[in-house]
């Protein structure tokens, strides 16, 4: 049998806590028998929903605190409230006591990585983790980051994400050598900031074989799958997705309204529902939930807060996957291939001299 897969869950993060959590949570176990539970949270709202998956009751242990991150709480307030106390900070430091291999919050984005960094610390080489998630597109699916866990970075900071990137979605995708993409403005060499046309000599001139970089790639080749790993730093990359999510809302708003303008739409639909079905499907967002913080001592998964049980499994299965796999040893041989780390690479200068 695998080995054991342990698992902490913020049972009091997301829009409804302990309701989606522990469902959600059944669900992945069902696809992962090997997995365990660590749950921390208030014990009289998790035992009545844990009592509902006696499969999961008993893989679990619940571990008492009525202390919970609020989704308004900024950042410092949460680490003033809730920092050795809270679900969320249980949770975490559980992955660093070495009690879970892996951490999994629908909690409050800002508090989840102000907690991950202060209390797991970075890795060797990263001054910032960064946020990376499964973007599906017209090839399939591709890993994304950072969407959003901190705001601009230089060429060196870009150069980790892709190692990084390219690491999650060597184990996600089962890829030896994910291909690697910079969002830009366009896909000349002149274009974009200094930052990112820096980023894109560093990478050519590493050469590394366990990432190809192939260049620049518009907002459009995120759809299109131009690349297994799309990096961005965290600004641009939020807009990108808070963008791609509106747009996806609004065409099934659009599509809503010419199903129903007229019954001769309405009987056309009846004959399509499968393809509709199917497109419903794909776009999803719950069937693509949980972002990793990438960078930090420790594997740390983030949940849509308003996500349901389905959504919430499929984050929980993220991070099984994660840990399964060993991610961090992954991005360690990655950032650190042949004794030296990649993201101590030489300057752009020194790369073209």
């Amino acid at each position: 049998m695998p080995q054991k897969v342990r698992i902490a869950l913020d049972a009091m993060g997301g829009d409804d806590g302990a309701s989606v959590v522990i469902p959600g949570a059944a669900i992945s176990l069902s696809r992962h028998s090997n997995s365990e539970f660590l749950i921390f949270g208030d014990q009289a709202k998790i035992e009545p929903e844990l009592a509902k998956h006696p499969a999961l009751q008993k893989v679990s242990k619940i571990i008492h605190t009525d202390v919970a991150v609020s989704g308004d709480d900024k950042p410092s307030q949460a680490l003033r409230r809730g920092r050795k106390t809270s679900s969320m900070w249980l949770a975490i430091d559980a992955v660093k006591k070495g009690e879970a291999d892996v951490a999994v919050s629908a909690g409050n984005t800002g508090a989840l990585m102000a907690m991950g960094r202060l209390n797991l610390r970075t890795l060797p080489g990263i001054d910032r983790p960064a946020l990376a998630a499964v973007w599906p597109t017209l090839r399939g699916d591709s890993v994304v980051l950072d969407l959003g866990a901190s705001i601009g970075g230089d060429a060196q900071h870009l150069v980790a994400l892709a190692v990084m990137g390219s690491a999650m979605a060597s184990v996600l995708f089962n890829l030896p050598r994910p291909t690697v993409g910079l969002l830009n403005i366009g896909e000349e060499e002149v274009k974009g900031h200094e930052e990112i046309r820096e980023a894109a000599e560093l990478l050519r001139a590493m050469n590394s074989p366990q990432l190809h970089y192939i260049g620049f790639v518009e907002g459009n080749g995120i759809g299109e799958g131009r690349a297994d790993v799309i990096v961005s730093e965290g600004f641009t990359g939020n807009v990108a997705l808070k963008a791609a999510e509106g747009t996806a809302r609004q065409m099934f708003a659009f599509l809503r309204e010419a199903i129903t303008s007229s019954w001769l739409a309405r009987i056309g639909y009846l004959f399509a529902r499968g393809a509709f079905r199917k497109l419903r499907d794909k776009l999803d967002p719950n069937k693509s939930n949980g972002a990793v913080l990438l960078g930090l001592k420790g594997v740390v998964v983030k949940s849509h807060g308003g996500t349901n049980a389905e959504g919430f499994a499929y984050a929980v299965d993220v991070g099984y996957d994660m840990a399964r796999n060993d991610l961090l040893t992954k991005i360690n041989q990655m950032l650190h291939r042949d004794g030296s780390a990649l993201v101590q690479a030489p300057t752009a200068q020194e790369a073209v001299s």
